[in-house]
């Protein structure tokens, strides 16, 4: 899609850095770029957005979400929210208007819950694991093009959260995903410390074991910095999961080839959920899906088929409103 492959190549390229399997190389663009929104953790922290369940009764796949302030808030997908009944992450990219309320299709992570543990939501400062969100977004896409809702299977997302907990060791009361983060936060504090955001940073492609496995972009320095932490988190659980660490490199070549591939791939343009619209990409390699407002790319997320698979062919399956116990 043009306004893709014109984001991307503006973008300069600098220099990588690398953690335990991980490398993370920057996507360096216009370092004055300010953005004219507010983040979900920002907005919930001072307290000018409030999540809720839908009801009284809750609905697994939808959320409540009031902006009680005077500016648009950014929420991104994988994006998790936990408390009220159980823990969920958000299905795709939505900036929020001001002053609006609004209900944001959501994926649970947390199979063995269905009581209120509060009234509201908060943020856990996490995001789903890069594998887990190619699925999902997958899944939406593929939703979105056959009904126009913007629905998981969540079936297959309890299988994957149920997958990765057992591939690292993690026992979790409730099926949590929570619970894979806090296992192992030690090591994934390490990681978080080990990559700063550059200067005019906007955007990075991240690499395990020499594989690329997807970019993530915003439209300022400042809201890639914000998310930073989230991102390092969500990609270092694959450097976990492969158990490699050493003898693998990637190269700026083949960087530069696949940001080519996510500007060249197909798809299909929708109304977002708030405000501009939603591009859902795909092509034999990648998977992706972005968030364009005003003529920009709020967000971007791509993800590379060979190594997180081909989410590509999956169909969103009926939805139950209720958790499997």
């Amino acid at each position: 899609m043009q306004v893709i492959s014109d984001t991307l190549g503006q973008l300069q390229l600098g220099e990588p850095t690398s953690f335990n399997g991980l490398t993370v190389f920057p996507l360096l663009g216009d370092p004055s770029r300010e953005a004219d929104y507010l983040t979900l953790d920002e907005a919930l922290e001072t307290e000018q957005a409030r999540v809720q369940e839908v009801s009284d009764a809750g609905n697994v796949p939808e959320l409540r979400f009031d902006n009680l302030g005077g500016r648009r808030v950014l929420l991104v997908d994988g994006d998790e929210l936990i408390g009220a009944k159980q823990n969920r992450i958000v299905n795709l990219s939505i900036l929020v208007p001001a002053h609006s309320t609004i209900k944001i299709p959501v994926s649970c992570v947390e199979a063995g819950r269905w009581a209120y543990h509060s009234d509201e939501f908060s943020s856990s400062r996490r995001s789903m694991y890069a594998r887990g969100r190619a699925s999902k977004m997958a899944q939406v896409s593929a939703c979105m093009e056959v009904s126009g809702d913007h629905y998981s299977d969540q079936s297959a997302v309890w299988n994957d959260l149920d997958t990765v907990s057992s591939d690292l060791d993690v026992s979790s009361p409730t099926s949590a995903m929570a619970d894979i983060y806090e296992s192992h936060e030690e090591r994934l504090g390490a990681y978080r410390k080990a990559f700063r955001a550059e200067a005019g940073q906007q955007g990075a492609v991240f690499a395990v074991n020499g594989a690329i496995v997807g970019l993530e972009f915003f439209d300022s320095p400042r809201s890639f910095t914000h998310y930073l932490d989230k991102l390092v988190g969500s990609y270092a659980i694959e450097a976990m999961l492969a158990r490699e660490t050493e003898g693998k490199t990637v190269t700026g070549d083949a960087v530069q080839g696949f940001l080519k591939t996510v500007g060249a791939a197909g798809g299909d343009i929708y109304l977002a959920l708030g405000e501009g619209e939603d591009l859902r990409l795909s092509g034999e390699r990648v998977i992706g899906g972005a968030l364009v407002a005003d003529r920009c790319v709020v967000h971007l997320a791509a993800f590379n088929l060979r190594h997180t698979g081909r989410y590509g062919s999956q169909r969103a399956r009926h939805y139950s409103n209720r958790p499997v116990h």
